[in-house]
This record gives structure tokens, sequence and C-alpha cells, in this order.
């Protein structure tokens, strides 16, 4: 079951120019966090453009990946695909 989104899990890790990158840790799948609503919380933060690097699944399988936010304003926040970084296998 997906916890959904958590403010306190998303931090700045960069910012210049109008734009930031933020990482973003949930035990949340990628499937899950890719959906218009789940970053809805955070609209008043979250710009187009911005970048996020997820670290997902860390309940099971650990995953990671970097998302670009599409749309963010009154109607929610719309995160394109996530761009898989490695399989989070440590074997």
């Amino acid at each position: 079951m997906a916890e959904g989104f958590k403010a306190r899990n998303l931090s700045v890790l960069a910012y210049a120019n109008g734009f930031t990158l933020w990482h973003y840790i949930t035990p949340d799948v990628a499937a899950d966090v890719d959906t218009s609503g789940y970053f809805a919380d955070a609209r008043d933060m979250l710009r187009v453009g911005d970048f996020i690097i997820a670290n997902t699944n860390r309940d099971a399988t650990i995953s990671g990946g970097m998302f670009v936010v599409a749309a963010s304003g009154a109607n929610g926040v719309d995160v394109r695909d996530m761009t898989a970084i490695g399989t989070g296998n440590t074997d």
C-alpha cells in the first residue's frame, strides 16, 4: 500500500537561477510517485523544470531515478516518468 507524499522526505540539494534540484525518499514504488496528484502538497515549492532525484521502494528493492516537474500550480503537480538510475542491487 502506498504511503503517499511526505513533505519531510523532500529536501533541496541545490538551487540556482530559478531551478531547484530536489531529493525525495519514499517506500512507495516509482509508479505510485509518478502520478499527477502525488506531489500535490508540494505545489507551492515545486516549479516546472525542477528535477527530483528519488529513492523509491525503500522497503523492498531500492530503486532510484529522476523526475522532471512538468506542471505545478493550482491544478496540482505532474512529473514526467521516472528515468531510472541503476537497479538498486548491492550484490
